[in-house]
């Protein structure tokens, strides 16, 4: 299989397979014939136009406005490869240096709800996304109840939460469901041997049952949806399959997906030596059928898209605000000194005067070039699209 890219940005993408080719356009799954594609892997004209028609080019606008918010920049965990930590902890214990420690309080709230009505009118926007970050946000559950509760007040809200799950008991769940939020991120190392070495708290102990306990409560008493995030590095990379048995019966599937990640190697203590290779290929396929056949969810393979935060300098349609107010380009360099883009009392730097600092997610990352990346993620995608055909599922 070869993947290959259209040259538009946020553009649909057409992947070869040995079916033919794959065109995944905006809600678009289509299995087109080899002869639909010219030799040099550009769609023929009339097959574009067609596709055109039928609207697999919408323009992909803003629907809402994207806000992060880091409610805590602390951890309760000490995972070696967190891209906060600013260096390995020197006694060899698990309380590795991290970005500096700043708490969302009521005051800070204030002004990120006006800071945020404000763009919101300049972006024309009438719809809130809001994502509730860390550290761990969950070190400061008032900050997170005050701020689901005062983001109301800007309209229609979608609220999520990336949280290492530890401290998700139900009452708090309970709490946070009531207040507005939906969906819930947490990540696994793999099975719980590998989870438990790497997830750790400050002490060294493992973490893998008190989360699984959480979710299940949680997953009883509300109705937060749940997306799985599954690192994948050399050290996990032959257990994984062991988590879905461990995860079965204690979530409802159908409030369940699965992301499958490379862990990113931001350089500090911490190395994936995994390699691109067929043989992860098929790995990655394989846990993804295997989630589908218990009955959890898929996020469908889509259009390689920007972020909305990140990729446009200026920050049009949405933010990322560190817990004292200032401004990031990105969930990554957020709460990095010298990574400021601004602050919500006065509103962003001029991107031209700090163009340095206005950075993509992903960007410490020392990751395989984008181009192998792709590749593997298009050859991984394109199995999954034939299985959906081939059972009945596209």
């Amino acid at each position: 299989m070869i993947g290959t890219r259209l040259d538009e940005a946020d553009a649909p993408r057409l992947i070869r397979t040995d079916r033919g080719w794959w065109f995944i356009g905006n809600r678009t799954w289509t299995l087109l014939k080899p002869e639909h594609v010219r030799p040099d892997g550009t769609l023929r004209p009339d097959v574009d136009g067609f596709l055109r028609s039928e609207g697999a080019y919408r323009e992909r606008t803003a629907k809402s406005f994207s806000l992060t918010v880091l409610t805590s920049t602390a951890c309760n965990l000490g995972c070696g490869y967190c891209f906060q930590n600013t260096g390995q902890d020197l006694l060899g214990g698990h309380r590795p240096p991290r970005i500096d420690r700043r708490q969302l309080d009521s005051a800070t709230i204030d002004r990120i709800v006006g800071f945020a009505a404000g763009r919101m009118a300049e972006a024309g926007l009438e719809r809130l996304y809001l994502l509730l970050f860390g550290g761990e946000p969950l070190l400061n559950p008032a900050g997170c109840l005050e701020l689901l509760r005062r983001c109301r007040s800007l309209g229609p809200t979608t609220a999520a939460m990336t949280s290492n799950g530890v401290l998700l008991h139900p009452r708090r769940a309970v709490q946070l469901y009531e207040a507005g939020l939906r969906t819930v991120q947490i990540t696994f190392d793999g099975s719980r041997e590998d989870h438990d070495g790497t997830r750790v708290t400050h002490t060294g102990g493992g973490t893998f049952d008190r989360i699984l306990a959480n979710v299940a409560a949680a997953t009883e008493r509300t109705g937060l949806l749940w997306n799985f995030r599954v690192n994948v590095s050399h050290h996990n990379v032959d257990r994984i399959g062991e988590l879905f048995g461990l995860l079965d019966g204690r979530t409802d599937p159908r409030r369940c997906t699965f992301t499958f990640a490379w862990v990113g190697d931001s350089g500090i203590g911490y190395r994936n030596d995994l390699a691109q290779a067929r043989e992860v290929e098929d790995r990655f396929v394989e846990w993804t059928i295997e989630t589908l056949e218990r009955g959890y969810q898929l996020v469908r393979p889509s259009m390689r898209t920007t972020c909305q935060i990140c990729s446009t300098p200026g920050g049009a349609h949405g933010a990322v605000v560190n817990a004292d107010g200032t401004l990031f380009s990105s969930w990554q360099s957020a709460g990095k000194p010298g990574m400021e883009v601004g602050h919500i009392d006065h509103g962003y730097l001029d991107p031209g005067t700090v163009p340095d600092r206005w950075v993509t997610c992903g960007y410490e990352y020392e990751q395989a070039d984008t181009e192998v990346m792709n590749r593997f993620q298009d050859n991984v995608d394109a199995r999954i699209l034939d299985y959906l055909l081939a059972s009945g599922r596209l």
